[in-house]
């Protein structure tokens, strides 16, 4: 017996000792893997040292496709390729205020990847906007029109404008000068600037009045228009009511009904005031809205009376603090996600960063369970961690916020077929592109042997299509 196990175990050792070779080559393989891709991002970090918000976005997909690049390295060998720009436009905007005086403003158009469509992206009107928000905005785009499975590249613009406090007038005059220069570079088959924020119905119809003018042809340039002339319907509500699907889908596929959950939402723009819309028609319990003055808190959740209050309130150009309740709570200067008592959703809706770890952890504490992400990059690093240890799920918003730019190509093949679809079935088809982006995100994740972890399902299924097209084209070896 003795000598049967000691022959056994020289046989075991021996074994280990062959094989030990071919575990360290393989843990060297993955190093190397993660130095290469290491050394993409110093090098992108180092062009671009003090564009934080375009790094932070790069650093995100990068790090979250680390079990990709294990499985198919291949894709590594695009990263420098897919992070940087195929053009950057700057441009002077001059406009002319109503007491007669001459301001100077920047534009910005970044026509980021186009290898699977014309370029499609928003245009954002806020004095924060600088190349780093528009390189941000662009890069994530790619990946989320990807998603959609329409033919659209990313891109993204804006200006340093700020529009609040101007008059129509005004408004009316700098769009018809940032128009004056972006013209020369967009088209209905190159590149479909939309809205963001800062540009809503009004500024489109303003830009595309000034791009008629100046080219004296009516085509699909700019999306998000007035259905009367070339629009389509269901486009203003499409990224809240988006939002809203994908959250839904994701709880039923784990057998939780969303009727009756406490559901958090920050801002008061479209995105929010839709979410928040159809929230309220599948009987959840809203309790926050919020703008960059403040949040007001309904812990008893919002009846649809109130909510058509502050609806009239911000289409008025209101502050969200004029609204008046005997129940409700306003606290200025805060977002509400450290003010809310209870929760079991959060949906994030106002803009870039608005959810820190702290703000994370708060929700958490408050109950949170389920995360979507309806604004573009609304959680800091830190708090998606936090998110994606302690809730059951966490939606990027490449995934939950890409309603907008789905019905925006919906809008360009109507414009492209001279047709106008019905409300009814423009939402049908929303609700089909957010259900198959919910399939991709979770299978493509379950692929890569991390069930439900959304992030990566949707970074990878939008990086992996992008990124066959650009091996078949030529655009690396």
């Amino acid at each position: 017996k003795n000598t049967t196990e000691k022959a056994a175990n020289s046989t075991h050792c021996s074994t280990l000792e062959m094989a030990l070779p071919k575990i360290e080559s393989v843990l060297q393989a993955f190093d190397e893997k993660v130095d290469s891709v290491d050394a993409v991002f110093r090098k992108i970090e180092s062009r671009d040292p003090n564009q934080k918000e375009f790094l932070q976005a790069v650093k995100e997909v990068f790090d979250s496709l680390a079990p990709l690049f294990k499985k198919y390295p291949k894709y590594i060998r695009l990263l420098e390729a897919i992070c940087e720009p195929e053009r950057i436009i700057k441009f002077r905007v001059p406009w002319v205020d109503d007491q007669g005086h001459t301001h100077i403003n920047r534009g910005y158009r970044v026509q980021f990847n186009g290898c699977i469509g014309p370029y499609k992206g928003g245009l954002r009107f806020h004095p924060t906007v600088n190349e780093s928000i528009v390189k941000f905005l662009g890069f994530e785009q790619i990946f989320k029109n990807a998603l959609t499975g329409l033919p659209m590249g990313g891109g993204k613009g804006g200006s340093d404008f700020n529009p609040k406090k101007k008059s129509a007038a005004e408004i009316l005059r700098f769009c018809q000068s940032f128009m004056t220069e972006l013209s020369k570079y967009i088209g209905a088959d190159t590149d479909v600037p939309a809205g963001d924020i800062g540009v809503g119905g009004r500024e489109i119809g303003f830009l595309f009045g000034q791009w008629k003018r100046l080219t004296s042809r009516h085509v699909g340039v700019l999306t998000g228009k007035g259905y009367d002339y070339g629009g389509s319907l269901i486009r203003p509500e499409a990224t809240g009511y988006g939002l809203v699907y994908i959250t839904n889908y994701a709880l039923k596929d784990i057998n939780v009904d969303i009727k009756g959950l406490r559901v958090a939402v920050s801002g008061a723009g479209n995105v929010a005031t839709y979410c928040v819309e159809k929230l309220l028609k599948l009987g959840a319990v809203v309790i926050s809205m919020s703008d960059s003055g403040g949040s007001v808190i309904e812990e008893g959740g919002f009846t649809q009376q109130q909510f058509d209050e502050i609806v009239a309130i911000k289409s008025r150009r209101g502050r969200i603090k004029e609204y008046k309740s005997s129940t409700a709570k306003f606290v200025a200067g805060k977002q509400p996600w450290t003010v809310v008592q209870s929760v079991d959703i959060a949906l994030p809706c106002a803009t870039q960063n608005e959810i820190n770890k702290a703000d994370a952890e708060a929700l958490v504490k408050a109950g949170c369970q389920y995360v979507g992400e309806g604004a573009n990059m609304p959680s800091t690093p830190e708090a998606i961690d936090v998110f994606k240890k302690r809730c059951k799920f966490f939606i990027p918003a490449k995934a939950a916020n890409a309603g907008g730019v789905a019905v925006s190509g919906l809008e360009m093949a109507q414009n492209s077929q001279r047709v106008a679809w019905s409300r009814a079935d423009v939402d049908e088809q929303l609700k089909q592109i957010m259900a198959d982006i919910f399939t991709t995100m979770r299978d493509t994740a379950k692929d890569l042997q991390a069930s439900n972890d959304f992030q990566l399902g949707a970074n990878a299924a939008g990086f992996i299509k992008v990124a066959d097209v650009m091996f078949a084209q030529g655009m690396v070896l």
